[in-house]
């Protein structure tokens, strides 16, 4: 429970503020919930007496007065992945810009324990639901969302008190394999994540449609699903070399799969771009810095995830959102170059 804030002696409360700034109790309610149309001048005095008397709205009795916890949950694959730290940063700031607090999960199973867990956050009260790349069905978010508004990341779905925020996928994979065909690559492998989740179809939609587009036949020998991330990304590239299938680049579904290959191709003396070109997926942090840097296509992160925020609390305020993804980027770097032979 919330202590009561003090100055001096004195118990700080909402009364003592408005006395303070010389304003009524309910005009300093108003602008602590960002409601209030008030003039400069007293807002500027409200906020004064809060920093002169330190004091510490309870976000409790707020929710309490509004019907709402004030909390969101955020239901993602792994909270601890580099994938998706960017997005739970700004999902975390702009919930706090608009007086939210979010609860953080990760995913831990199949679809239903995953729906177990949303049931959890809902038995919690959450005003809302935030989820990356989620896997229940449709038909049991739709019902879900008619007690719990939700926004869903990198899925789409249509339903009421329901927000998708969605990237093209498709068509950053299909910017990685066409920044390859331009360089002269005509055999191009593919190493994309395990799994039948929107964003892997998405990308290997994106990869077989391009190939297609250039009047190239699609060889699925050269199409690996890969588990465990890095790990993952470095067993199937040495699988593709021990098929010894001809082939002169590598398309990665994302940069952590992208960094396994890379040290696969090392541990067999390939140089890269020399012997091998390589791009990923993502534009984690640490591309730039690898040996050589890596070519990819930059998922906007943050402004996914600083849209989800915004859009999930429009929906519990009743709110239809209006949303512009931003679409995106293929960042050229020292992993590609032109074939060749």
């Amino acid at each position: 429970m919330q202590r009561p804030t003090r100055y001096g002696d004195e118990v700080v409360t909402l009364d003592r503020v408005a006395r303070e700034a010389g304003v009524s109790p309910s005009t300093v309610s108003r602008i602590l919930n960002g409601t209030a149309r008030v003039s400069e001048a007293k807002r500027d005095a409200v906020e004064q007496a809060i920093r002169r008397l330190n004091y510490q709205p309870n976000a409790v009795a707020r929710g309490l007065a509004s019907g709402r916890t004030l909390s969101i949950g955020v239901l993602a694959p792994d909270i601890a992945s580099p994938l998706y730290a960017d997005a739970l940063r700004a999902i975390e700031q702009s919930l706090a810009d608009q007086g939210y607090w979010p609860l953080f999960v990760s995913r831990q199973g199949d679809d239903r324990h995953e729906y177990a867990q949303l049931c959890q956050l809902a038995s919690r009260q959450v005003d809302g639901v935030i989820l990356l790349a989620g896997q229940v069905e449709d038909e049991r978010l739709r019902d879900y969302a008619l007690r719990t508004p939700i926004c869903l990341i990198g899925r789409q779905l249509q339903a009421p008190n329901v927000q998708s925020v969605v990237a093209d996928i498709s068509a950053g994979a299909s910017m990685a394999v066409q920044h390859l065909l331009d360089l002269g690559h005509r055999r191009i492998a593919y190493i994309g994540p395990a799994g039948d989740s929107p964003e892997a179809q998405a990308c290997l939609h994106g990869y077989q449609q391009t190939l297609r587009q250039a009047g190239l036949e699609f060889d699925r020998r050269l199409v690996l699903g890969a588990e465990g991330q890095g790990a993952g990304g470095m067993l199937a590239m040495q699988r593709l070399l021990d098929s010894r299938l001809d082939f002169s680049a590598v398309f990665a579904g994302d940069d952590q799969l992208a960094l396994g290959a890379q040290l696969a191709l090392r541990r067999r003396n390939l140089r890269i771009p020399d012997e091998m070109s390589l791009v990923g997926f993502g534009d984690l942090p640490v591309a730039p810095y690898t040996t050589p840097p890596l070519t990819t296509v930059r998922l906007p992160g943050h402004e996914l995830g600083s849209l989800a925020a915004k859009a999930i609390v429009r929906l519990i305020d009743g709110e239809t959102p209006r949303l512009e993804v931003p679409p995106l980027q293929l960042v050229i770097r020292e992993s590609t170059r032109r074939l060749r032979r």
